[in-house]
């Protein structure tokens, strides 16, 4: 019996080039990847994937699986969409999605104030970096996310408002006695984000203009370990000034001064153009319009 499981294990594994990349982006150990994989081929009694030196590719009869795969998520997604008609807020579901920094200091209070207006709306959050989120908006598996650099087509973004970024070090650092200028800075040690991460393409465009390519740099992953690290005075960091507010609050981190300041970025929401809005999604996009800064 075929499952509709199966069938996106199997659309994962090929949008992703790979079982291991199709694991990270389901949330699934690679064993269990394969398994799905080999019991769809021993369900439909044909050989669905090669595994090949660059990844894995399907095979013909793979081919015409994955096609099938799409169009059936496509007519399970316009049922959905049919029946929320009828529903309003007095049902349904929303999923939405955010970059790592968004996702993790943000929509949990955006969604906190969406379930005030709408108690009986199942709400899910995920949280990725840039490339994933745009992956599960590509895929259908969240209708709305929220994030930073310009995405690929057939996605769209819309700005909604701006942050700011600052530039943090430890409590009783000597560099916060007086006013910065990148020339000052070279010979710190910067610690960044992991690549794929919107905040790290900001970081070296940042850095890039400051004339410090070549500083040093350490790159540590998510940003509760860049701020962990920069508590403990293993580096300066540039983070966004929502990500840092209450360490700054509490005395553990400063903001350095530096002319000229570190720009800011633009939030946005990012959907596919092609995607029609549940009425659950339609209150929260309007929710959203309505944020003219980062709500405290």
């Amino acid at each position: 019996m075929v499952s509709l499981n199966q069938l996106e294990v199997l659309v994962a594994v090929v949008e992703a080039g790979g079982f291991s990349g199709a694991a990270r982006s389901l949330y699934m150990s690679q064993p269990s990847v394969s398994n799905h994989v080999r019991n769809l081929e021993g369900s439909l009694g044909v050989p669905l994937v090669e595994r090949t030196t660059h990844g894995a590719r399907t095979t013909p009869a793979g081919d015409v699986v994955v096609e099938h795969a799409r169009q059936i998520f496509d007519l399970l997604g316009s049922l959905e969409h049919a029946v929320a008609r009828f529903q309003g807020l007095e049902a349904g579901r929303l999923v939405v999605a955010g970059t790592t920094t968004i996702g993790t200091y943000l929509l949990p209070r955006l969604v906190a104030e969406f379930t005030e207006r709408a108690p009986k709306v199942e709400c899910q959050i995920r949280v990725g970096n840039e490339a994933v989120v745009e992956q599960w908006l590509m895929r259908g598996e969240v209708a709305l996310g929220l994030c930073i650099d310009q995405p690929q087509e057939p996605l769209e973004a819309e700005p909604l408002f701006r942050e700011e970024m600052v530039l943090v070090g430890a409590a009783g650092s000597a560099l916060a006695s007086r006013a910065l200028s990148p020339g000052d800075l070279a010979g710190q040690r910067f610690l960044l984000r992991e690549k794929g991460s919107a905040t790290r393409r900001l970081q070296e465009d940042i850095l890039r203009s400051w004339g410090l390519e070549s500083a040093d740099r350490w790159e540590l992953w998510g940003p509760e370990t860049l701020k962990e690290a920069a508590a403990e005075g293993l580096g300066i960091a540039l983070l966004s000034e929502h990500i840092v507010r209450r360490e700054r609050e509490a005395g553990l981190l400063i903001a350095l001064q530096v002319d000229p300041p570190p720009p800011g970025r633009s939030i946005s929401l990012v959907r596919r153009a092609d995607h029609a809005l549940t009425p659950p999604e339609e209150a929260f996009v309007a929710q959203l319009r309505a944020v003219r800064s980062w709500p405290y």
